[in-house]
C-alpha cells in the first residue's frame, strides 16, 4: 500500500466565513476583522496561491467549487467527510456540526476519482447509530496505510467505537490516546488529531506535549519507531501555528515534498527543517485568513486520492 499520493481533491470555497458550530470546541478558530466579501476574496486568493504551488511541482489537483446555496463555510476541508482508498474504496464520515453535513456531495463522489472509480465500494459511517456517533475522516484518523495502522486521538470529532469499526472495515490497527492543548490555562481537548501529527513515508511530525498520558505518548513512539519513522517534535506553541497540520505528497518525477502553510514553516526551527528535508522538499503557502477562521491548515485542505 502507498503512503503518499500525486492527486488530490480540493473544494474552491465561495462564501467563507468563520464556523459558529464548529468553534465550540475548534480552539484554534479565531475572529478577522473584515467585511464577508474580504474574507471571501482573501480565501479565494489563498486557495488558488496553493492549487498553482501544487499544480507547478506536478501534483494533480481536481477542484471543484462549493455551492453558495449549501451554506458550508467549511467545505474547504473535505477530508473531513470524504477519504478515498485503493481498490476503489471511498468512506464517507458523520460530522459534528450540522451544517457540515451538507458538504457531501453526490457529484464529487461521482467524478473525484476518475475512471478506475467506476465500481465504487462505498463504506458510509454516516448512518452508524442512527448517525450519532461522530468520526471526521482523516481530520480525526492520522492514517499509516503501510503499516496499517491508524493514530487517532479521541475526541467530540473521533468516538472510539466508530474508529474501531473503521479499522474492521479497512484492516487497520487503531493506536489511541487523548491530546489536549491549552486553553485559557484549562488542558482541553484537541478536537482533529492531524493537527497535532502528520505522517510521512519515513518520518512523524508530532506534538508529544501534547499526549498528557504519559503510557499513551510512549505507546505512540513505540509504533512509530517499530516501522522505522523518525519523530520529529514540534512544540505546543509550534502546533498553534500549524506545525502539526502538514501533508507529504509526490510531485512530477516522483518528488517528494511536504505540504504546509507559511505560518507553520515559520514557526519550524532551522534543525525541523532540516529534519524534514532529509526526508522531502517543503512547499508552503500562506493560508493565514483560512487558518484563523476556520482552524484549520494545508493538510485539512487536502483529500487525498488512492
Amino acid at each position: 500500500m502507498k503512503q503518499i499520493t500525486n492527486q488530490l481533491l480540493m473544494i474552491r470555497p465561495v462564501a467563507f466565513r468563520m464556523n459558529e458550530e464548529t468553534a465550540v470546541n475548534n480552539y484554534f478558530q479565531k475572529e478577522l476583522d473584515k467585511s464577508p466579501e474580504e474574507i471571501t476574496e482573501a480565501a479565494q486568493f489563498e486557495f488558488d496561491e496553493l492549487v498553482s504551488k501544487l499544480r507547478d511541482v506536478g501534483v494533480q489537483v481536481k477542484v471543484f467549487d462549493d455551492i453558495a446555496e449549501n451554506n458550508t463555510p467549511d467545505s474547504i476541508f473535505p477530508n473531513n467527510w470524504i477519504s478515498f482508498h485503493e481498490g476503489g474504496k471511498i468512506a464517507l464520515y458523520p460530522m459534528f456540526a450540522e451544517n457540515r453535513k451538507k458538504e457531501r456531495r453526490q457529484d464529487i463522489i461521482n467524478t473525484a476519482g476518475g475512471p478506475e472509480y467506476i465500481s465504487l465500494i462505498i463504506i458510509d459511517y454516516t448512518k452508524f447509530n442512527n448517525g450519532e456517533n461522530i468520526l471526521e475522516g482523516t481530520g480525526s484518523l492520522v492514517l499509516d496505510r503501510t503499516n496499517r495502522k491508524v493514530y487517532c486521538a479521541l475526541s467530540e470529532r473521533a468516538e472510539e467505537e466508530l474508529v474501531h469499526k473503521f479499522c474492521e472495515d479497512f484492516e487497520y490497527t487503531p493506536v489511541l490516546f487523548t491530546a489536549n492543548q491549552t486553553v485559557d490555562n484549562e488542558r482541553k481537548e484537541i478536537y482533529h488529531t492531524n493537527v497535532m501529527m502528520a505522517l510521512g513515508e519515513d518520518f512523524a511530525v508530532i506534538c508529544l506535549d501534547t499526549i498528557d498520558d504519559v503510557n499513551q505518548a510512549q505507546e505512540v513512539i513505540k509504533n512509530l519507531e517499530e516501522d522505522n519513522k523518525e519523530i520529529i517534535e514540534i512544540t505546543e506553541e509550534q502546533m498553534h501555528s500549524f506545525a502539526g497540520n502538514m501533508l507529504q505528497v509526490k510531485g512530477g518525477n516522483d518528488r517528494k515534498y511536504m505540504v504546509m502553510s507559511q505560518q507553520a514553516r515559520e514557526s519550524l526551527t532551522e534543525e525541523q527543517i532540516n529534519k524534514i528535508e532529509n526526508h522531502c522538499s517543503i512547499l508552503s503557502s500562506d493560508l493565514k485568513t483560512i487558518e484563523t477562521l476556520g482552524g484549520g491548515s494545508a493538510r485539512c485542505m487536502l483529500a487525498e486520492i488512492f
